[in-house]
């Protein structure tokens, strides 16, 4: 897939701190939902990221507002946030609808698994 088909989520560290996208991608890549089996990055979990007073802060939300591993998945997110920017993190939960649109690759949706 090329960079243009996906779908992406520009935070707001990337224009203040954009040495540090790459690596909280790849330290977040590592937060798999153990129930669709895929990552917060590659599920559009992760809404906005900013850095303010030295925080990160970190927007999030979840597949289902009672997903059983939620908080599992938010501690999680916070540890693999903390290990690539090396600065205290907040996450909040945001109360947006998570759904299949916000897939980071759309061609998820040639699974055969969603109608």
């Amino acid at each position: 897939m090329s960079e243009a088909e996906k779908n992406e989520i520009r935070w707001l560290i990337h224009d203040t701190h954009p040495e540090l996208v790459q690596p909280l991608r790849e330290s977040l890549s590592q937060v798999v939902d153990p129930e669709i089996g895929m990552n917060v990055i590659q599920l559009g979990l992760i809404r906005q990221v900013e850095m303010r007073d030295d925080v990160l802060h970190l927007k999030m939300i979840l597949t289902t507002p009672f997903c059983p591993y939620g908080p599992a998945i938010i501690e999680l997110t916070k540890e693999k946030a903390q290990q690539a920017v090396n600065h205290p993190v907040l996450i909040e939960i945001g109360a947006e609808p998570w759904d299949f649109s916000m897939l980071e690759d759309p061609s998820a949706f040639d699974w055969g698994m969603y109608a």
